[in-house]
């Protein structure tokens, strides 16, 4: 074998395609079983249990985890953060992944997945918080394929194309910024109408506003994750730039990131006092609640405030890994932990084994193809023929 099909052959073989690769056709294969057949057969789901981690991790924690776009167009485009720029097209691709894995996922949790489109052709429902969050999602992922688009034209060399494209930079900023607004509310909204299944911890009149918070703070968050993640991996795509830059985004993004979470801890006890519920505080979901807010919003906190006044960038990082975890378990809380939390343990979701496979699969799909685009589209580097236009 020559020494080319060798290095070939070591380089297809590498750790993440073969655990990637295993993950993919064990999804496959789980995939087929629930289009076969049906719901029941991969999923613990139930009348009494009707949303899973499907929703609860999927959709929830998925279209969270994606607000880094909107968040840093908004910095950059909107306020004028122009040191933060480097930080546009990474975000973007983000959360246009993560949109489109979110409508992915809804194909396996919905029924009759034909019928998605159904809410816009056949039986609008416009009274329902479903119907806006639908519409929101389904034009927000259009606003994000725009904004991505110009580093794929760039790549396929349509040069007029892309021109138009960039023309609406400032008009996509402000719509997607609007959309994420109405509907990552509205996904708090939601439990609105169900007060007696989520426990009074949880459930607030003000939950729209808590989604919508900390889905800027995820999107902080994320924005420093993936950075860090993409300058340890993929630093040989870069230029100079983006890595003169990095610095600067983990601070800035970091400092915000403090402040956010400090108002969101303050409106957080507000809600507690305004419904009055510090009773609950004594039981056991109020432990739960306790770790939730000190160990994932005060913590975090003040860790952000420490790491931006000492400029200590590892500190910031993992405080950003740490956050991303507590707006996970924020979602699962509120959908799975402490949903329901007055049926008999019995009777308590428990998610299938192939339920989780599905979600790791998702998101293995997901890594897959950012890969594949930021090793080929100027993502991370401003292409040759259009520096300085960005």
């Amino acid at each position: 074998m020559s020494s080319d099909a060798t290095t070939a052959k070591q380089s297809l073989f590498t750790p993440f395609n073969v655990v990637a690769g295993l993950i993919v056709v064990l999804g496959l294969i789980v995939t087929g079983l629930r289009f076969t057949k049906g719901l029941g057969t991969v999923t613990n789901l139930s009348d009494y249990n009707p949303w899973g981690i499907w929703i609860g991790f999927d959709l929830l924690v998925g279209v969270a985890l994606a607000a880094g776009g909107y968040v840093t167009s908004a910095a950059v485009y909107i306020f004028g953060f122009k040191k933060y720029h480097s930080a546009v097209r990474p975000a973007i691709l983000t959360g246009f992944l993560g949109y489109a894995l979110v409508v992915l996922a809804l194909h396996y949790d919905v029924g009759q997945p034909w019928r998605l489109p159904y809410p816009f052709i056949v039986q609008p429902g416009t009274t329902s918080l479903l119907f806006e969050v639908a519409a929101c999602v389904a034009l927000y992922l259009t606003v994000l394929f725009l904004e991505f688009s110009p580093a794929a034209l760039e790549w396929l060399g349509l040069q007029r194309l892309r021109k138009y494209i960039v023309r609406l930079t400032m008009v996509l900023t402000i719509f997607g910024v609007i959309l994420s607004t109405l509907h990552q509310s509205s996904l708090g909204a939601l439990f609105l109408i169900a007060p007696s299944k989520l426990h009074p911890l949880w459930y607030s009149s003000y939950i729209p506003i808590y989604f919508f918070i900390t889905s800027i703070i995820a999107g902080l968050s994320m924005v420093i994750f993936e950075g860090t993640l993409s300058h340890r991996y993929f630093a040989d795509k870069m230029d100079e730039t983006h890595l003169q830059e990095k610095d600067d985004i983990v601070l800035g993004f970091g400092k915000a990131a403090s402040l956010v979470l400090a108002g969101y801890l303050i409106i957080k006890i507000i809600g507690i006092s305004a419904d009055n519920n510090w009773h609950y505080l004594s039981t056991g979901y109020g432990v739960w609640f306790l770790v939730e807010l000190i160990g994932f919003v005060a913590l975090p906190s003040f860790l952000y405030a420490v790491g931006t006044r000492d400029k200590n960038l590892l500190l910031i990082k993992w405080t950003a890994v740490w956050t991303v975890l507590g707006v996970i378990l924020n979602r699962l809380n509120v959908c799975l932990i402490a949903f329901n939390w007055q049926l008999p343990s019995s009777e308590r979701y428990v998610p299938h084994w192939m339920e989780i496979v599905i979600s790791v699969f998702i998101v293995t799909l997901g890594l897959i193809i950012f890969r594949f685009i930021v090793t080929r589209m100027p993502i991370f580097y401003e292409h040759p023929d259009y520096e300085g236009e960005h």
